[in-house]
């Protein structure tokens, strides 16, 4: 593991420095154990040699049970702690991962794949909870193994030592040339598996398209395809692991071969006695254990470090929207709702055209401004814009005179009830998704928001009514109850400014004219802005602006809109030359 890698191993295991410390502490008192139980099995050989008694053998029996039984204990201990560490490790990582994904902007969840996030959250991190707990047990064992056993072997007999041990040069040798190949066929693993779960997260999702479209045949072969290829890397994989743990396992056992046939001839001709023999056998089997485990311990040390690798990717991604040390706190009671636009300007990412091309405007505290135009005009970029849904630079946007992007975040959105235009709902009930701003909301102040939402009749016309449970992402309700539920969640919230990203697109036209209608009326505070193609909606809007290629082409009530030439009044014939039709 190199420099980087092992800093953020050690970072994270850090916050848990005490259970390492213990579960090290006995690992080292398990090894000192190890290496005094064949001496004192060596000393009753020879002692043995000199008066045989039954009452000798068993006096050593007991005490070495004794010491088995030490020595039993502080293992487990030592697993206990260690494991236990590799554990706490994967609830921190967990952790983390999810609060600092709640930190980073909507645009990157658009540019990576939520079944990706998904299998880096939970498989990654259960690679490092192995690598912190199994590995590091095995590693500092096998350290301790060598440190305390090999001195002793070696003050046994230096000749018959070196020549047990010349196979384990050998063994590393093998576990070195295999390393790479085996961090190589974990990534690609990982890589595989990240792709198939982002297929199976996106049809899951899309399964009423994939029916309708009667595409089951061509996403199921597209699933095989993507299984093979975890299959292929998950055998590529075995098949290394499968050749290299057994040749490690041979080659550990060689030395006790080596020190049979040497041993022997050392023994007949006096230079070692049979108990030092038995004493260095036994070494050299406490050693071909966590030798031979080295191949195991080496493939979960790669899975580690690839999985250390892909979740600092998500770590390194830092959010572009985030307050500074000079954000100033706005409490929500002193927002009046005044929203300014000084030569307003945004691009997505490197495209040349803006999608918001030098716009200045005002909006009044209890105003209500609606914005139409085609698709693609700008929208969507505009309102998202308001709350920093986007990453908006400084001097262009205000908020009662206040640069936006100086105001905390938490309470410039604690200002705006936001209803996006993928009415999203919670798979709890229609009750919990309503005051999902508010979760301590009582029903008694539930209802008159989605009656003002219009929703509240329908709910009552559900077997249980608010206690209704929704299904995923509101599978269970109509596009139109979908938004108009989303629309009372935020009217829950009473904030200053609603703005609603075209949120009553499949509710039908007049009832989305008389919801807009009541806004205007009953909320005689709040700053209302909403984006919508039913043009009759739009007429009852105090203002509206109308909106071209990122501009702001016409701006006016719908009697001054309707009686001059230009886009707004092709929009009003347009509608209504198709309601005729219909």
């Amino acid at each position: 593991m190199d420099s980087s890698r092992l800093q953020k191993l050690l970072h994270y295991l850090r916050p848990h420095w005490k259970p390492t410390a213990l579960g090290t502490g006995a690992l080292f008192l398990v090894n000192a154990l190890g290496v005094y139980i064949p001496l004192l099995i060596r000393n009753s050989i020879d002692e043995l040699q000199t008066s045989f008694s039954f009452e000798l053998i068993l006096r050593y029996v007991f005490f070495i049970l004794i010491l088995a039984t030490i020595m039993w204990v502080i293992r487990v201990a030592s697993r206990m702690w260690i494991f236990g560490v590799g554990r706490q490790v994967e609830f921190d990582l967990k952790q983390r991962i999810f609060e600092h994904l709640l930190t980073l902007e909507m645009s990157y969840f658009a540019e990576n794949r939520i079944g990706d996030t998904i299998n880096r959250s939970t498989s990654d991190v259960d690679n490092i909870r192995r690598l912190v707990g199994f590995a590091v047990l095995s590693l500092v064992n096998t350290l301790f193994a060598y440190i305390l056993t090999l001195p002793v072997m070696l003050a046994i007999d230096l000749r018959l030592t070196l020549l047990s041990l010349l196979i384990y040069p050998v063994m590393f040798v093998v576990v070195w040339l295999a390393s790479d190949r085996l961090r190589t066929e974990q990534l690609t693993l990982q890589e595989k598996l990240s792709d198939m779960s982002g297929t199976i997260q996106e049809d899951m999702s899309g399964m009423a398209l994939i029916k309708i479209y009667s595409q089951e045949e061509n996403e199921r072969r597209a699933f095989s395809h993507l299984n093979r290829d975890v299959l292929k890397a998950n055998l590529d994989l075995a098949r290394t692991r499968t050749i290299l743990f057994p040749l490690l396992q041979g080659l550990a056992s060689g030395s006790l071969l080596i020190l049979l046939a040497f041993g022997s001839g050392a023994i007949a001709n006096g230079r070692i006695d049979i108990g030092d023999f038995v004493a260095l056998i036994l070494y050299v089997e406490r050693l071909v254990f966590p030798t031979a485990l080295l191949g195991f311990t080496l493939t979960i040390y790669q899975r580690g470090e690839v999985s250390i690798d892909r979740i600092e990717a998500i770590f390194t991604v830092k959010p572009k929207i985030r307050d500074t040390a000079t954000s100033e706190s706005m409490p929500v009671d002193d927002v009046r709702g005044k929203i300014e636009a000084r030569h307003l300007t945004y691009r997505y990412g490197e495209s040349e055209d803006a999608a918001l091309n030098d716009l200045s405007f005002e909006i009044f505290p209890g105003e209500t401004v609606a914005i139409v135009g085609a698709i693609g005009s700008g929208k969507s970029t505009l309102v998202q814009a308001f709350p920093r849904l986007l990453d908006i630079a400084p001097g262009q946007l205000f908020l009662d005179g206040i640069d936006i992007t100086q105001i905390r975040i938490e309470d410039l959105r604690r200002a705006i009830a936001f209803v996006p235009q993928d009415s999203f709902l919670f798979s709890t009930t229609i009750q919990n998704n309503i005051r999902y701003g508010v979760p301590l909301t009582s029903l008694k102040e539930i209802e008159p928001v989605a009656e003002q939402a219009q929703i509240h009749a329908e709910i009552f016309n559900f077997p249980q009514q608010y206690e209704t449970i929704v299904g995923e992402r509101g599978i269970t309700l109509s596009g139109g109850q979908r938004q108009r539920t989303s629309l009372a969640r935020a009217l829950l919230i009473d904030a200053p400014i609603l703005i609603l990203d075209d949120a009553l697109s499949s509710v039908d036209n007049q009832t989305a004219t008389d919801i807009l209608k009541n806004l205007s009326t009953q909320t005689q505070r709040k700053t209302v802005i909403f984006i919508s193609h039913q043009m009759s909606a739009a007429a009852t809007a105090d203002r509206i602006f109308v909106m071209e290629r990122g501009k702001i082409v016409q701006t006016g009530t719908h009697a001054e809109l309707i009686g001059e030439k230009g886009l707004y009044q092709s929009l009003w014939e347009i509608q209504k030359f198709e309601e005729l039709l219909i």
